[in-house]
C-alpha cells in the first residue's frame, strides 16, 4: 500500500522545490527541499511508492525538469492530479515519474490515507473504492517502465 499526500489547485514547480535550489550540485542534493513552502516534514515522511494526489493544474509555473525529478529522487510512485500543466506532465513522462489523470480520487482522500495504484489498469483503489484513472498508451507504459525517454533511446539504439 501507498502513503498518499495530499495537495490542493494550481501547485507551481517552485512550490515543488523553489528556484534558489536549483544552485545545488545534483538531483540527490534538491530532493530534501521538495515542497519546502507548503510542507516542513514533505520530504522527511515520504517513501519510496508513495502517491502524490492533488487538484487541478499540478506542475504549473516553470518547465524546470528539476521539479519532477526530485519526486521520482524521493522514491514517489506516481502524481495523480485532476489535470497537469502540460510541460510538467511532459518532464514527468521523459523521466519516467508517471502521471495519472483522476477527476474524483483528490476530492476522494486525505493526506495520510492509504491506495494501491493499478498503473497498467488505469485505477487507484483507496478506502474501498476503485477511482479511474489515465490508462496509459503502450508507447507511454514504455517509457515509464524503461526509467524514461532517454533510457527508451538508448536501448534503441544498441
Amino acid at each position: 500500500m501507498s502513503k498518499i499526500f495530499t495537495f490542493k489547485n494550481d501547485v507551481d514547480t517552485d512550490q515543488i522545490l523553489a528556484s534558489q535550489y536549483l544552485l545545488l550540485p545534483n538531483v540527490d542534493e534538491m530532493k530534501g527541499h521538495a515542497f519546502e513552502s507548503l510542507s516542513d516534514t514533505f520530504a522527511s515522511d515520504v517513501r519510496p511508492g508513495d502517491l502524490i494526489v492533488a487538484g487541478d493544474n499540478f506542475g504549473c509555473g516553470s518547465s524546470r525538469e528539476q521539479a519532477p525529478a526530485v519526486l521520482k529522487a524521493l522514491g514517489v510512485k506516481a502524481v495523480v492530479a485532476k489535470s497537469f500543466a502540460r510541460i510538467f506532465y511532459r518532464s514527468a513522462i521523459n523521466i519516467g515519474l508517471p502521471v495519472l489523470i483522476s477527476a474524483e480520487l483528490s476530492d476522494a482522500v486525505r493526506d495520510g490515507d492509504e491506495a494501491e495504484l493499478d498503473l497498467t489498469a488505469g485505477t487507484v483503489t483507496a478506502g474501498g473504492k476503485v477511482y479511474a484513472c489515465t490508462k496509459l498508451p503502450p508507447y507511454m507504459q514504455r517509457i515509464l517502465n524503461a526509467g524514461g525517454l532517454i533510457a527508451v533511446l538508448n536501448a534503441e539504439e544498441a
